[in-house]
């Protein structure tokens, strides 16, 4: 069973009800929640963003609905992690936050959902929602 890790872009596209909302909206609801896992990068991100936007109200709701009362896994890297988040960032030329994303991916087994495309350039590139989908039902599928 495949498990996760939802890239900040991902989680803003459906709060803030961009352009690939639906397909976003798609995947939370195929996938169960206990299988995404979020960063505390991500968490921290989505809530300087929509604080900034005067969406609090938004923000508290997402943490309610995703953290407190569902069950994706909030996850986080430790002061010993930094290390090799600067060196993938500067190998495969990612900002901090994707280094930092990737690192825990990759700590914890996880595959990366985003949008981002600068994760293409790395070993565990990334997928977007409806590849999940896709990757979701080859990998359920009984063997027979």
């Amino acid at each position: 069973m495949s498990v996760y890790l939802v890239d900040t872009n991902i989680w803003l596209e459906r709060l803030l009800e961009q352009a690939r909302s639906a397909e976003v909206g798609n995947l939370l609801e195929r996938i169960p929640g206990d299988r995404l896992y979020l960063t505390d990068f991500t968490l921290h991100s989505i809530g300087i963003i929509l604080t900034k936007l005067d969406q609090s109200t938004t923000f508290n709701e997402f943490v309610e609905d995703v953290l407190i009362n569902g069950s994706a896994h909030l996850v986080g890297l430790q002061p010993e992690d930094m290390s090799r988040v600067t060196e993938i960032a500067k190998t495969y030329k990612l900002d901090f936050d994707d280094a930092y994303q990737y690192v825990s991916a990759d700590k914890l087994g996880l595959g990366l959902v985003s949008f981002d495309s600068d994760f293409d350039r790395t070993p565990k590139r990334r997928m977007s929602p409806n590849e999940i989908e896709a990757d979701q039902v080859e990998r359920d599928k009984p063997n027979t």
